[in-house]
């Protein structure tokens, strides 16, 4: 088991939405699909993707100083900065060229040694794992926090 902190002060849409698809369980059952050793592993394929957000770094204008270090918890997008729906990464190496490009927004606490087996997995060409890797289910723990509606970006 994976146990992260998320932090609103430093990405709050960014924390919000993924709470959101918490609360909706759209991770229960998902995988992750791509790992890239000594860099991330991601994960947060879901059946029903809702609307992108507006990217929250540096590059999109928006102050972000979490940076991409190990077990770090990111949001992965295409090339469109504001692509970012459900899919995020937790870093495994300390990875510079993300800071400001795009949108950290929690870190690993505890399980630390799961996200080390996961980047040993053997992958394919596609640096997809070689046996699917379940995400069984993403818990949230609000303790006092209250989540405000999420704002999906307009184009």
């Amino acid at each position: 088991m994976i146990k992260a902190q998320l932090f609103p002060s430093v990405a709050p849409n960014t924390v919000n939405n993924f709470i959101d698809y918490i609360l909706d369980d759209q991770f229960s059952d998902s995988s992750f699909h791509r790992i890239i050793k000594d860099f991330m592993v991601q994960g947060g394929m879901v059946k029903d993707t809702k609307s992108p957000i507006r990217g929250e770094f540096a590059s999109n204008g928006f102050t972000n100083n979490l940076k991409h270090t190990y077990g770090v918890l990111s949001m992965a997008r295409t090339s469109d900065k504001n692509s970012a729906t459900s899919q995020f990464f937790m870093m495994t190496s300390t990875s510079p060229h993300l800071d400001g490009a795009y949108a950290s927004f929690g870190g690993i606490i505890s399980g630390f040694s799961v996200l080390n087996q996961l980047e040993r997995l053997n992958t394919n060409y596609n640096d997809e794992p070689l046996s699917k890797v379940v995400i069984e289910s993403i818990e949230v723990d609000l303790k006092k926090y209250e989540p405000s509606p999420v704002i999906y970006y307009n184009k």
